[in-house]
């Protein structure tokens, strides 16, 4: 249990420390879904280098720290519940115009009522979908 919550707390430390380094050198908040956003619709192709190293870091980060460091995840093996949930995802932070790095970690620190509010009810939502798909329908 104490390794889990120190490497929560790294973590966590980490997420922090690059959005206040891409807000510091930018002068934009980090938000992961307006960057993959930004390169979808187009809107992000004048800075689309910067995006792309963004994303790249975003995903090879973690696979190469657990190549270095060991790791599991929890990720469930149920292909057809991990499409579904990135699609929700992805729905979601449409729908709330952000996701966790730029609404919970950039709005809550710059106390944004928005960031604040898409917060509480994406984490609602969050444990709400664990409850119904875990415990009471066994699903994942």
């Amino acid at each position: 249990m104490m390794l889990d919550w120190l490497w929560g707390f790294v973590g966590g430390l980490m997420i922090g420390g690059a959005a206040a380094v891409y807000l510091l050198f930018n002068g934009r908040v980090m938000g992961a879904s307006g960057i993959i956003g930004g390169l979808m619709d187009r809107s992000g192709w004048g800075n689309s280098a910067e995006r792309l190293v963004f994303l790249a870091g975003l995903i090879g980060v973690p696979y190469l720290l657990s190549l270095l460091i060991g790791g599991e995840t929890h990720l469930t093996g149920n292909w057809l519940v991990i499409v579904l949930a990135g699609l929700l995802v992805g729905i979601g932070t449409r729908l709330a115009n952000g996701c966790t790095s730029g609404h919970g970690v950039c709005g809550i620190s710059r106390l944004s009522l928005r960031g604040i509010v898409a917060t509480l009810i994406y984490l609602l939502a969050g444990g709400l979908t664990m409850v119904l798909l875990r415990h009471l329908i066994g699903v994942i």
